[in-house]
């Protein structure tokens, strides 16, 4: 679509570029920082992007939900010479894989008014008639890297729940952005499914694709998803070398 061409709607925090026609989508969520050990969640989370051709739709404007002296924008050259200032980003992207619709969301996790941001992505959610949320996540772990990551699936739906591999969400501790959507999207009565592989804590933490790997696998088994996992088997690959 040609910039003209996008007609902007703006709902408080969120900025709809266009409403693409959906059915009954997913929306897979991911968010950089606590929620992301060795950027395992958004590496998959971009993976699905660009495998399936998304397009952006929506975004949540980032000015009341970060500390830009936490998350700094940068500053980069467009062509050379104009200087452009890029903020911290939550975007939607829908994309249509043989004969389903999904949504892709990549954000950064918020520093300040969490339930108001996990609400914005619920009025999506909402507007779009979603499904099923599901949200990938990663945390470190004493877990070796020269094995598969585990990834473990909970869920609060009573029909996922009656599927055995499917564990109740029983954590209790400190959480994340994460934590909170799916909380308030139990309580919204929206299916929620939150997916956690492991990364090993003693690596350095740069990207992590076997562990991104572990999260697309897990993610198309249990919902379906159409997902070719070849080109990042073979940086796992590569990475474990």
């Amino acid at each position: 679509m040609h910039p003209a061409d996008v007609q902007t709607v703006r709902m408080a925090h969120l900025e709809y570029r266009t409403r693409p026609e959906l059915s009954r989508p997913v929306m897979v969520c991911a968010f950089a920082g606590w929620n992301d050990g060795g950027e395992a969640a958004t590496t998959a989370v971009r993976t699905l992007r660009s495998q399936w051709g998304a397009r952006r739709f929506a975004e949540i404007d980032p000015e009341e939900f970060y500390d830009f002296q936490v998350n700094r924008p940068t500053v980069r050259l467009v062509e050379g010479s104009t200087r452009r200032v890029d903020w911290p980003a939550s975007r939607f992207f829908s994309a249509r894989i043989n004969d389903r619709d999904a949504i892709v969301f990549v954000g950064v996790e918020p520093n300040m008014r969490w339930r108001t941001y996990a609400g914005t992505i619920l009025q999506v959610c909402s507007d779009m008639d979603v499904s099923l949320l599901v949200t990938l996540g990663a945390f470190l772990a004493d877990v070796p890297h020269t094995r598969p990551a585990p990834v473990n699936a909970a869920s609060d739906d009573e029909d996922w729940l009656a599927k055995p591999e499917i564990l109740p969400a029983r954590y209790e501790g400190p959480t994340g952005i994460v934590g909170v959507l799916n909380a308030l999207a139990t309580r919204a009565g929206l299916p929620a499914l939150s997916l956690w592989a492991a990364a090993p804590h003693y690596l350095p933490q740069s990207r992590n694709p076997k562990v991104a790997l572990a999260l697309l696998e897990a993610l198309r088994d249990l919902t379906g998803l159409e997902i070719d996992t070849g080109e990042i088997e073979l940086a796992a690959r590569v990475f474990e070398r």
